[in-house]
């Protein structure tokens, strides 16, 4: 499978990835219900890609993120939050003239009816984010730059910014981009369909079914491909029935991959390793493989499909699964996994978020979840998961 980027010389203390992307201060209902009615709120961090940056630091990786605060006590705060994770935020600036964005949210999910955000980010220190004001030498130091559509969303500054670190350009890391759509983001005539464009110029993706038929009125997991064929690879994100993966192979790229984005590509040293490509790693791979078409392409491109269904988890909290899912799956990608695991580590470590009532929390020990993930097709269907699976010494329910 393409997109597993090479290791540096320096392997020891390398950046693994960077993540770019606003943070915000977020405040926690005590309890249920509309938030006219909440009594009291908690205090707490949110940011899909500093969630990202938190959790693959929390999982033993290299992370930074890349980012603009206020200089004031919520910018404190959040720096402060983000580094106490690992997280490396030596690149993240502070603006003295404009805030740190905070928000509200009720307690409930944000599919239901009844969820309720509020916002207070315009005109935040990160909406300002733009080609000129971001450290380039920071967010093209690792060996993934992790985006996501909310960036794109906030000002027209940002969109820009997005554009340009999607573009082909000599010696960019991979770049892995989650797109995040959020409907109430989008305004001024803005429109979402942008982001299609911008997971055209990634080479790792990440959208659900529900947003890409949402936003560009894209409906079912090869349909998008379709919309979606620049990739190398494409994670179709289908909630309860699991994900369904489209990797390139080898010897599929056409001519115009090979000199508009290969070529960056193999300047960023991304390894091709074309039994990893191939996705034959395991048994459980070719037998996805059969059950989804695998090897069918249009022209000259052939993808290999691996799809991997869900776990069944005992939810507490509804929230930060997404970014949870991208980080398990960046993090078995570093390792050079094959596909299948990379989504199974995607899987088990929003399995580690949706158990506790946060949108972050300390991710299984390596060795667990390399053991989980390693189960024959049968058990991983009869796991259940739910509150403290993550202790080792904790069982883990197989009915």
């Amino acid at each position: 499978m393409s997109g597993t980027p090479a290791r540096t010389t320096d392997a020891v203390t390398a950046t693994e990835v960077v993540c770019l992307g606003e943070s915000m201060v977020t405040f926690l209902p005590s309890q249920p219900g509309r938030l006219a009615d909440v009594p009291s709120f908690g205090r707490g961090i949110g940011g899909a890609e500093s969630n990202v940056a938190c959790a693959l630091a929390a999982a033993g990786h290299r992370a930074a993120w890349v980012s603009r605060v206020g200089a004031d006590g919520f910018g404190d705060h959040l720096v402060e939050a983000i580094t106490g994770y690992g997280v490396d935020t030596s690149a993240v600036r502070r603006d003295p003239e404009r805030p740190t964005g905070i928000y509200f949210r009720t307690a409930t999910d944000r599919a239901a009816d009844v969820h309720e955000v509020a916002y207070y980010r315009a005109g935040s220190a990160a909406s300002v984010m733009s080609p000129d004001n971001v450290p380039y030498e920071a967010l093209l130091a690792g060996r993934v730059l992790h985006l996501s559509g909310i960036t794109a969303a906030l000002s027209a500054d940002c969109l820009a910014l997005l554009r340009d670190l999607t573009a082909p350009r000599p010696g960019r890391p991979l770049v892995s981009f989650d797109v995040n759509h959020r409907p109430g983001l989008w305004r001024d005539g803005a429109r979402p369909a942008v982001l299609l464009d911008l997971a055209r110029g990634a080479d790792l993706v990440f959208v659900g079914e529900d947003e890409a038929e949402e936003a560009w009125g894209v409906r079912g997991a090869e349909a998008i491909r379709a919309a979606l064929p620049e990739p190398e690879v494409l994670v179709v994100k289908r909630g309860a029935e699991g994900a369904t993966v489209f990797s390139r192979t080898a010897s599929s790229r056409t001519a115009s991959s090979r000199t508009a984005a290969a070529d960056s590509r193999t300047e960023a040293g991304v390894r091709t390793d074309s039994r990893t490509e191939s996705g034959t790693g395991t048994r459980a791979d070719s037998r996805a493989e059969a059950d989804t078409g695998t090897g069918t392409g249009t022209g000259t491109r052939t993808d290999v499909v691996t799809a991997v269904p869900a776990l069944r988890v005992d939810v507490v909290a509804p929230v930060g699964a997404g970014d949870a899912f991208a980080a398990g799956f960046l993090s078995a990608t570093l390792r050079g996994l094959p596909v299948r695991d990379r989504v199974r580590h995607g899987h088990l470590m929003a399995a580690a978020v949706l158990t506790v009532p946060g949108d972050l929390t300390d991710p299984p020990a390596r060795a667990h979840a390399d053991a989980l993930a390693a189960l024959d097709d049968g058990a991983w269907g009869r796991l259940r998961l739910g509150p403290g699976w993550t202790g080792e010494d904790q069982e883990v329910r197989t009915t």
